[in-house]
């Protein structure tokens, strides 16, 4: 830790982090990643429910030579964890999405860019060396979608991820009440609350990177940002089915994650599609407010994939506040997982180092708590490592 900036050099758990990025990112911004919708309940139980689940500590055995690396469809990662994709990233840091780009590519972990992103494709791909991951919204605009699948081809993606639980809205009561848009409205609440951010603002300053680099000049009638939000709203189409899931891997040719997976059923149909992974997400809990924990869907989701006797690899996303979340996430079946709102608080108070030093954090917190439950390879991890009882009655009352 002695190459640490002094200020994280007391960062030890991600809510340090969210705690510091509270203080230093405008308070529209900050909600809009510390939020769920209508009343949170499914947000806070994707976290409260990893508590639930216990696990077991061996002892005297030989913890020397572990390793967190695994892959992820196909690719080698420093350990089972990926960004995810997230819109907004840019408002939480100038040039966000870069910074937490570099970081990734820098510890070894895959990033992935949101269509909703302040940087463009083109800007990721300029500022690092390695291939990143693409999320698709899918659209009523059938030219911009080919564009956009086309772009990111160019841009030598080694996946696309298609969002499959964002076909509506879900409301997200802080976002309206802060007059979040686009562009944001400057309500005299937002300006005072400006203000008092000095250093965001400044950064701000010093980037031409303010609005949504994959839309605005790409897609037809959005010249600036002015026109940008009045596009958003009719242009999420709310008919996507599985018919374009096959369209769409034809167009992309490529990798294919879905994300947005939460019942057996659809886990099924994800599977039969050809996707090479599938990720099990409610969203953050921004969406379906009172459904299912992430983690406590998982288990049947695996079981249904089995039954299956597919290939598609299973990854969980949705409430991952530590290295112990990402294990019990891999002890219950998923071949991986994926961050967004523990990167996006590093991000928000320190830039590229506060991802770096969050992903550290994981990492710690996963190889140490693995070590402590007799194991010395997250490949071999299952769930021998949890207390039986603690993650079963997780499911209860679901069928």
């Amino acid at each position: 830790m002695k190459d640490l900036k002094p200020g994280l050099k007391k960062i030890t758990e991600i809510e340090d982090l969210r705690r510091v990025a509270e203080r230093k990112v405008p308070r529209m911004f900050y909600d809009y990643v510390d939020s769920g919708s209508w009343t949170e309940t499914t947000y806070r139980s994707n976290e409260t429910d990893f508590d639930r689940i216990k696990l077991r500590q061996r002892v005297l055995v030989d913890m020397d030579n572990r390793s967190l690396a695994t892959q992820m469809i196909g690719e080698s990662v420093n350990m089972p964890v990926a960004i995810a994709p997230t819109g907004f990233t840019g408002m939480m840091w100038a040039d966000g999405e870069i910074h937490a780009a570099r970081a990734a590519e820098k510890f070894g972990v895959p990033f992935s860019l949101s269509t909703m992103s302040i940087c463009s494709i083109e800007d990721i791909a300029t500022h690092t060396s390695k291939p990143f991951w693409f999320q698709l919204y899918v659209m009523r605009d059938q030219d911009y979608m080919a564009n956009l699948i086309q772009r990111a081809k160019d841009a030598n993606c080694s996946a696309l991820i298609l969002t499959a639980d964002l076909q509506v809205m879900g409301q997200r009561h802080k976002d309206i009440k802060n007059g979040l848009s686009a562009p944001p409205k400057p309500t005299l609440t937002n300006i005072i609350n400006l203000m008092t951010k000095p250093q965001w603002c400044m950064n701000m300053l010093g980037t031409k990177r303010r609005s949504f680099g994959n839309i605005v000049g790409h897609a037809k009638g959005v010249e600036d940002l002015s026109s940008l939000s009045s596009w958003t709203e009719e242009q999420f189409d709310p008919r996507l089915s599985w018919d374009d899931v096959a369209r769409i891997k034809d167009m992309w040719g490529g990798k294919l994650i879905i994300k947005g997976i939460m019942e057996p059923e659809d886990a099924i149909m994800a599977a039969r599609s050809g996707a090479d992974a599938l990720v099990v997400s409610n969203h953050g809990g921004r969406q379906l407010d009172g459904a299912l924990s992430s983690i406590s869907a998982l288990s049947d989701i695996v079981q249904a994939v089995h039954a299956e006797n597919s290939d598609i690899e299973v990854w969980l996303d949705s409430g991952i506040r530590s290295g112990q979340d990402v294990l019990k996430a891999i002890s219950l079946g998923a071949k991986g997982t994926m961050i967004g709102r523990a990167f996006l608080y590093g991000l928000g108070a320190y830039g590229e180092d506060g991802v770096r030093r969050a992903l550290e954090i994981i990492y710690k917190e996963c190889d140490i708590s693995m070590a402590f439950c007799g194991h010395t390879d997250i490949n071999k991890v299952t769930d021998d490592i949890l207390v039986k009882g603690t993650y079963e009655n997780l499911k209860v009352g679901r069928f």
